[in-house]
């Protein structure tokens, strides 16, 4: 099994943000919906891409501006080497040319911070149901 087992249940969920009092309020925001369970954190993009790798989690929610590999080029790498993963790239930035850089390298979503949480629960769903139908 390549990335878990989305249509069968529960949705693993790897966080990737280099903000630990984010990632920290954000793991119960997400472990509170039934269906998603949060398997590991990375707080630099290269630990988010080996953790990948370690977990094959079934969706990434990775910031964009983070130590050592950014989050543009940990997308690109996520992609390439897990191509049915939901990738959804979180950012403080509104800049529009970071945003289409991302979805490029191919970023399922972009989720500006201060709007995500309600976003990204309906994403992380939504990748369920993409899941099933693949």
């Amino acid at each position: 099994m390549a990335e878990g087992d989305p249509a069968g249940g529960t949705i693993r969920v790897l966080l990737a943000d280099d903000d630990h009092p984010f990632v920290e309020s954000l793991v119960p925001l997400i472990e509170r919906q039934p269906e998603l369970a949060v398997v590991g954190s990375a707080q630099d993009g290269l630990a988010a891409i080996e953790l990948a790798e370690e977990l094959h989690p079934d969706a990434i929610v990775i910031d964009l501006h983070m130590p050592l590999v950014d989050g543009v080029t940990a997308v690109t790498r996520l992609r390439r080497d897990h191509p049915s993963m939901c990738v959804i790239a979180l950012t403080g930035d509104a800049q529009p040319e970071l945003h289409r850089a991302v979805t490029e390298a191919g970023a399922d979503a972009v989720l500006v911070k201060e709007e995500f949480v309600d976003v990204l629960v309906e994403r992380l769903a939504a990748a369920k149901e993409s899941a099933r139908r693949r």
